[in-house]
């Protein structure tokens, strides 16, 4: 990781490359959604030297803004890398504590629970915690999710369909994915590639 952030600093460098200097936070921040969803098409594929390389266009996202925030004195990589391990340590105390679990649903609920009172800060709601930047299809799953929405059902479907009302329909399609523990975002997109290929949609992703 220092050899990336070394070689981000020097295109960032005076004489380094133009392009690469005029760079903010802002700017980047469709290449960090586009290099995301690449390397979720990666993941998908199964072809070991594209997920390396698509996770590479990930990390130096990472190390980009890491570079950028560092010039301007905001925080650094060691921030990014510390405060993310000190986040795994807290929420996994079955690990790195003597908390004991009895499988992988009860991590799930930890992880929930200690991550709701971490954010309770009375500041912000729920919905607001969402990022916006989310695909519309996930974004409304876990608006769905985090504010309890009722589980959606065939009816609702049928129901929304009936009325004619595409965005009600979407929401209540979503809402049936995740009464079904399917990944709504990525069964649709395994959907449309088997469609565009001419094949058999894969098994549908369940919600991790």
């Amino acid at each position: 990781m220092q050899r990336l952030l070394e070689t981000m600093r020097r295109l960032r460098a005076p004489d380094g490359c133009p392009w690469d200097r005029e760079q903010t936070h802002e700017t980047l921040r469709p290449y960090l959604l586009e290099e995301a969803a690449e390397a979720v098409d990666a993941l998908s594929s199964g072809d070991a030297g594209a997920m390396a390389e698509e996770l590479g266009d990930v990390l130096l996202q990472v190390a980009f803004h890491a570079v950028i925030a560092e010039e301007a004195g905001r925080f650094s990589y060691e921030d990014i890398e510390g405060g993310i391990v000190e986040k795994l340590e807290r929420r996994h105390p079955h690990v790195f504590g003597d908390v004991r679990v009895s499988g992988a649903e009860q991590v799930v609920r930890n992880w929930q629970a200690i991550k709701a009172a971490e954010k309770e800060t009375g500041e912000t709601s729920p919905a607001e915690r969402v990022p916006r930047s989310l695909s519309a299809l996930m974004r409304a799953a876990e608006l769905g999710r985090k504010l309890g929405w009722e589980a959606g059902s065939k009816e609702a479907v049928v129901s929304a369909l009936d009325a004619g009302e595409v965005g009600a329909l979407l929401l209540a399609v979503v809402d049936y994915a995740r009464a079904q523990g399917v990944n709504p975002e990525l069964a649709l997109r395994e959907a449309a590639d088997a469609r565009a290929h001419g094949t058999r949609p894969a098994v549908e992703a369940r919600v991790g």
